[in-house]
């Protein structure tokens, strides 16, 4: 008797095993998330300092030498390592470049500390750079940190030269991983993000005045595969904008505002072909901005723009909260009209809820040759916020369907 409990007792213990190991091997929490959603640890990595290697952080001395110096034994090290910016100092920075390739497989920066551009316009005369700071040729590159990279761009916002710096570029950087800093003031864009393949930029606050022309918070280009996300942006311009040569980009939970909302384009100025397929913008929120969910592309351009959804956006006082503007001609009133234009097809806007400032809510205004095809508007409620007025659409040379829309569209083409 004894011994068939014991070895009952055994089996029952070796099913019990089996069905704990069949569990965890068929249980994965974190299946349906995204690998590439969680950014590299850099505090893996082996800190170079920047102080190490001669930068004063005073905020008045020029440290561009001693980050030059720092990034070159980052660059040169075989294992992952990664510039140190330390924080509570300042450190003073002018056009710089921080090239590769690198000789490890991931490299670094962690930014702690502030950064600053020079504020006086004749510091930047003997540089003609287009950008300040620009990382080009790393692979892996990540760029983390609490920090801060202010650009000091007043004194460069009134005047109407087309040579202000882009603050932050980045170019050529595959598997790029960028996350956790604030980026103020820039002259003109916050960051140029170009011909960067499945990039990560995540948690970051860009901030200008609403009154600062140009200051872009995130442009791309020529990139695929680039995932933005939980950030906080605020300038005198588009909070991001997708350009050219543009793929699978994923937008999401952006809070946007004051600035001219989440734009595709512009594309096709000066009658190029431009490109951009498989976006998507979801779960964002907007408020006080120019304009919400924009394609804007100019007259004379060629190309396509499709494959774009805009989906569970919320708007609070948005100005023209669904564009589509084939006849973009930025501000000005002189482009000349002109028949071939970049297509614009497959477009979706679905749930998008909240106010306008401007009683026309939905705007498709299309090219007249080559018109909008299957714009598709779902489950959009847009109240004017003039409580006396009640919102409006227009449609020019657009095609799709609505469904549960107000203002209705029923102004679109079969």
């Amino acid at each position: 008797m004894i011994k068939k409990l014991m070895a009952g007792f055994v089996v029952a213990i070796v099913i019990g095993i089996c069905v704990i190991f069949a569990l965890r091997k068929h249980h994965h929490p974190e299946s349906n998330a995204d690998p590439n959603n969680n950014d590299p640890v850099i505090t893996n990595f082996k800190a170079i300092d920047v102080i190490q290697y001669g930068a004063a952080g005073d905020g008045k001395t020029d440290d561009s030498r001693a980050f030059l110096k720092a990034w070159k034994a980052v660059c040169e090290a075989n294992t992952p390592s990664a510039m140190l910016v330390p924080s509570t100092k300042t450190f003073l920075l002018n056009p710089v470049q921080f090239q590769g390739p690198c000789m490890s497989s991931s490299v670094g920066v962690q930014i702690l500390g502030k950064i600053v551009a020079p504020s006086d316009l004749d510091a930047w005369k003997v540089f003609d750079a287009k950008n300040w700071l620009l990382f080009s040729n790393v692979s892996r590159l990540v760029i983390q940190g609490n920090g801060e990279i202010d650009g000091q761009g007043a004194a460069w916002w009134d005047r109407d030269s087309d040579g202000k710096p882009t603050a932050l570029a980045i170019y050529d950087c595959d598997g790029l991983h960028l996350s956790g800093l604030t980026h103020s003031n820039s002259p003109q864009s916050h960051m140029h993000i170009v011909r960067c393949n499945h990039a990560s930029i995540s948690k970051l606050n860009i901030v200008a005045p609403e009154n600062s022309p140009n200051t872009d918070g995130i442009d791309v280009a020529h990139s695929s595969h680039v995932k933005i996300h939980n950030c906080n942006i605020g300038t005198g311009d588009d909070c991001i904008a997708i350009s050219e040569g543009t793929s699978n980009i994923h937008i999401a939970n952006i809070q946007c505002g004051p600035g001219h909302g989440i734009s595709i384009g512009s594309l096709g100025k000066d009658g190029t072909s431009s490109s951009v397929e498989d976006v998507r913008v979801q779960n964002c929120h907007l408020k006080g901005t120019m304009y919400g969910a924009r394609i804007k592309t100019w007259q004379g351009g060629a190309g396509y723009a499709r494959k774009i959804s805009f989906q569970g956006i919320t708007l609070d006082q948005v100005h023209k909260p669904i564009l589509i503007d084939q006849y973009y001609c930025n501000g000005k009133t002189d482009c000349k009209n002109q028949t071939s234009a970049v297509e614009v097809s497959d477009v979706l806007y679905q749930g998008l809820h909240g106010t306008s400032a401007t009683e026309v809510a939905v705007e498709l205004s299309c090219s007249e040759t080559v018109g909008c095809r299957n714009i598709v508007l779902e489950d959009i409620d847009i109240r004017y916020a003039d409580s006396d007025k009640i919102a409006q659409s227009s449609c020019d040379d657009a095609h799709g369907t609505s469904t549960n829309t107000f203002p209705a569209v029923d102004c679109l083409k079969p």
